[in-house]
């Protein structure tokens, strides 16, 4: 089991930067992928960036590639987005979540644990 929250969110200006934590409780954080998707209203859920096991290997939506950074420190159980250059395209919930595998994938349905959510919102 897996229980993740998420912080971090709130209304920052186009062009600023937010930090969102994502913080795990449960022994399989570690062994696992984890992920940021997003949820824009009315659209779909959307993956955003994902991070191995260990680290060492990030994989980004094309959306956000050079903007935003995946990161996690496995001793804290924590996982990170550090966003930049925030666009008003960027505002949605974000939602961080587990992988079953530990080299991450982009289908959510590859993800059986899910946080409930921080808002982000970007003003133009």
């Amino acid at each position: 089991q897996v229980q993740l929250v998420e912080s971090g969110g709130g209304l920052v200006q186009a062009g600023g930067s937010l930090r969102l934590s994502c913080a795990a409780a449960g022994r399989a954080f570690s062994s696992r992928a984890m992920a940021w998707f997003r949820q824009a209203p009315g659209k779909e859920r959307e993956f955003v960036a994902v991070i191995s096991w260990s680290g060492g290997s990030t994989y980004y939506a094309d959306s956000v590639k050079g903007r935003f950074t995946i990161s996690r420190d496995n001793a804290k159980s924590t996982m990170y987005l550090q966003m930049n250059s925030l666009k008003p395209e960027d505002t949605a919930v974000y939602y961080c979540a587990a992988c079953r595998w530990r080299v991450g994938v982009t289908q959510a349905t590859e993800y059986d644990y899910w946080g409930q959510g921080t808002q982000v919102t970007v003003s133009s």
